[in-house]
This record gives C-alpha cells, sequence and structure tokens, in this order.
C-alpha cells in the first residue's frame, strides 16, 4: 500500500508540475504578444506624430499658397510681381543690381 501512496503522489506531483509549467507556457506566450503590440503601438504613435506635423507643415504651407494667389490675382498685387520677374521698371524707378563683397585675401 505505501508504494501505491508514494507512486499516486509522484503523479500528483508531476501533474501539477505540468499544469504548472503549461500555465507558466501561456503567461509567457500572453506576455511575449502584449509587449509585442505595446511595441507596435508606439511604433505607430511615432508615426502618427510624423504624420500630423506633416500635415500642419501642409496647411501651413496651402494658406500661404492661397494668399499668394489671392495677392496675384489682383492687378495691384501682380504688378510688382511681373515687374520683379521680367525685370521691368516704371518711369520713376531705377533697377540697382548688388554684386556680393569680395572675399577678403589674407
Amino acid at each position: 500500500m505505501a508504494g501505491k501512496r508514494q507512486i499516486g503522489r509522484g503523479l500528483r506531483f508531476a501533474g501539477r508540475l505540468g499544469a504548472a509549467a503549461v500555465a507558466l507556457l501561456i503567461f509567457t506566450l500572453v506576455g511575449v504578444q502584449f509587449l509585442r503590440v505595446i511595441d507596435e503601438n508606439i511604433a505607430m504613435a511615432s508615426e502618427l506624430r510624423g504624420v500630423t506635423s506633416d500635415i500642419a507643415a501642409l496647411r501651413r504651407r496651402h494658406e500661404l499658397e492661397l494668399r499668394e494667389l489671392r495677392r496675384l490675382q489682383d492687378p495691384e498685387g501682380a504688378i510688382p510681381e511681373i515687374h520683379d520677374r521680367l525685370k521691368l521698371v516704371r518711369s520713376n524707378e531705377a533697377i540697382i543690381f548688388v554684386s556680393p563683397a569680395p572675399a577678403s585675401v589674407q
């Protein structure tokens, strides 16, 4: 009888040890998946910040271009631009070309 009791205890211990090992394995797998999801979320948050800043920059550029477009649609706003690009002057104006200062010789 004592031998059967020893075997029963051994089997129960092995069963408990196996259950603990399976529980530890499941806990480890869930933890690894959880960490992977956290890492993906951090990467996505970083990418989202970059995209958000790109969108803000594009909106600022869009506003500047709309202002420029409105200015150029008005004849009074377009005349200075035309004169600058074509190097034209009015009768009471003069063009002064400024060349860069020469490099100092040492």
